[in-house]
């Protein structure tokens, strides 16, 4: 059973702005990577240590998980799929897909807490 599905960029963008209380955006590339921008609402934990941050996801939400191409994102969700979450989602394409899709991308310093 997959407990996980992707999302397109377009699409999380709408989820984003319908459901942003109910919904944690993760961005698990590498903090030099962050550093260039990011989601905005995004928190970072990077994918070596989502392991260690993993009991800090609640799993009555709904977790996104994105990185650069998708790639990490979707080990994040498989990893998190065996830790009992069940509402799962991974960023298609990566944050290159959503600038692609000429959606915000806010520095890194501005990102919600």
């Amino acid at each position: 059973m997959v407990a996980f599905q992707d999302l397109d960029p377009l699409d999380l963008h709408k989820l984003l702005q319908e459901s942003v209380d109910r919904l944690v955006l993760v961005d698990v590339r590498t903090p030099a990577e962050v550093a260039r921008g990011t989601i905005p609402g995004a928190q970072p934990i990077p994918l070596h240590l989502l392991p260690m941050s993993a009991g800090s996801l609640d799993k009555a939400h709904s977790v996104v998980f994105y990185c650069q191409s998708g790639a990490r994102s979707l080990q994040a969700c498989l990893y998190l799929q065996q830790q009992g979450h069940d509402k799962l989602y991974n960023l298609r394409g990566g944050i290159m897909a959503w600038a692609r899709n000429g959606l915000p991308i806010a520095p890194a310093d501005k990102q919600a807490p």
